[in-house]
């Protein structure tokens, strides 16, 4: 029996240890994100790294999934449907689709460039080199990513949703013959301020989750170029994870009644 429950509290304990290691390293993270110095240089550089860049990609899955969306309600709603796609896509994008997809390939992309580039600064030791020069590493290099993942994932996430309604009316309008004018004063209708607020929120949380996760990976990686493809693998993974696990909770505190 012992044999049996000793691997089991071991995953247990290595779990809980774990979770302590992270939210450490995260209060420390938000303290040194709260306080001076700041380093606006980073800061703009990580911005257009995470925003400018991701755009296209961000663009592209939203005007698809748009798309998508109306020829799903077209198929499955033909009953009426002029008068409910625009509520169904409305809906769909600013509260879940939009924030949830944006996030997953920011998740990505930027995640694993981020524990990358992290990871293989810690195993060169550069990072011990910035501490030896009297720069905060956290400071330095996670404080302005975090910053640039919270300010430019709401927004790459409002574009989006533009973007994805824009997807939605090409296809109503020009492949299922949908009037415009009903199309885009539905969509006005259909669209109040929770929507995309609650969106929003989600976006800004799930750019704070990505950004953590890359960061704490890569800081902590080690074992040469070997740790660092773990580190930036498990950067991705556990903040895909924790974007659906925290889309359940985000939704709940917004719309359960």
């Amino acid at each position: 029996m012992t044999a049996v429950l000793q691997p089991i509290g071991r995953t247990f304990l290595n779990g809980l240890s774990a979770m302590g290691r992270l939210t450490l390293f995260a209060l420390v993270a938000i303290q040194h994100c709260l306080t001076p110095p700041f380093y606006p240089r980073l800061l703009v550089r990580q911005m257009i790294e995470i925003g400018y860049y991701s755009l296209p990609y961000v663009g592209m899955t939203a005007v698809f999934t748009g798309m998508v969306l109306v020829l799903q309600t077209y198929t499955g709603f033909n009953v009426n449907a002029e008068g409910l796609m625009p509520q169904i896509v409305v809906l769909s994008l600013t509260r879940e689709l939009g924030p949830v997809l944006a996030a997953l390939i920011v998740a990505g992309r930027i995640g694993a460039s981020m524990a990358a580039e992290i990871g293989t600064m810690r195993v060169t030791e550069q990072i011990d080199a910035l501490s030896t020069l009297s720069t905060n590493p956290f400071k330095y290099l996670i404080a302005p990513r975090i910053w640039a993942g919270v300010t430019m994932l709401p927004l790459l996430v409002g574009i989006g949703d533009v973007i994805g309604v824009f997807g939605g009316y090409l296809v109503a309008v020009h492949k299922l013959n949908f009037n415009s004018g009903n199309f885009l004063k539905n969509i006005a209708e259909a669209t109040e301020f929770i929507d995309v607020f609650s969106g929003l929120v989600k976006a800004a949380v799930f750019g704070f989750t990505i950004t953590l996760m890359g960061c704490y990976h890569g800081f902590n990686s080690k074992g040469g170029a070997q740790g660092v493809g773990k580190a930036t693998t498990n950067a991705v993974a556990t903040s895909m994870i924790l974007i659906l696990i925290l889309d359940y909770i985000l939704t709940e505190l917004f719309f359960s009644k």
